[in-house]
């Protein structure tokens, strides 16, 4: 707690807004119980406040150079710092997606995500291979390793309706990806009305798309 008398031209003070310091720059009294204060903030905005006796406990001086303290909950700060060096693991192991994933992909699947796919600009590509060559594998390290770099949010698999329980559980067991099927369930519960707004990693059937004009629109 301060009094108001402390609030001098230079003096750094916490309390004046919600966070953050500011520092003095001119003080206008009102008599003796009120005062405009008129302070820069850490951006550097100047702006004004009016002050009341009322207003000292909530009021704090910061020393020369305390502008930061060590007093913040270091669980969060842990929490943040590890959230932000998982976010860039990618720059020091060009390969993250497959070293958190459960598999051993095939060189052949490597050189195409690692060595093909991933190195082109624009994202946009027809994966074609002979049956069992791992496209599925393929297009699971593509997706994953996007989403790892930030560069996908959203994603929606089609596939044909035979194969959609197949691509949920080979996206989830292998690359710890967890896709929703888009049903007629899932289409009548939407709260939005929406299937694909409702999730961001969504798997539909082609031959439901292919005979419902409406569910096609709501892709645009």
């Amino acid at each position: 707690m301060m009094r108001l008398e402390q609030l001098t031209p230079g003096a750094r003070v916490r309390g004046v807004l919600p966070d953050g310091v500011v520092e003095v720059v001119q003080v206008a009294w009102h008599g003796t119980e009120a005062l405009t204060l008129t302070y820069r903030d850490e951006a550097g905005r100047v702006g004004e406040q009016l002050l009341y006796r009322d207003d000292e406990p909530r009021l704090e001086l910061v020393g020369p150079g305390a502008v930061f303290a060590f007093d913040a909950n270091g669980e969060l700060f842990r929490l943040a710092s590890e959230a932000f060096r998982i976010r860039l693991a990618y720059l020091f192991d060009p390969l993250l997606a497959i070293h958190t994933s459960v598999l051993e992909p095939l060189p052949h699947q490597i050189k195409a995500v690692y060595g093909e796919l991933l190195p082109r600009q624009p994202l946009r590509f027809l994966l074609a291979d002979d049956p069992g060559a791992g496209k599925t594998i393929m297009a699971g390290l593509f997706i994953k390793e996007l989403i790892i770099r930030g560069d996908v949010r959203r994603c929606l698999v089609i596939c044909p309706g035979a194969l959609v329980e197949q691509w949920q559980d080979e996206l989830h067991d292998k690359f710890g990806l967890n896709f929703d099927i888009v049903t007629r369930e899932t289409i009548e519960n939407s709260r939005s009305g929406n299937p694909f707004a409702d999730r961001n990693l969504v798997i539909a059937r082609l031959d439901h798309l292919s005979r419902n004009d409406d569910l096609i629109a709501k892709l645009e």
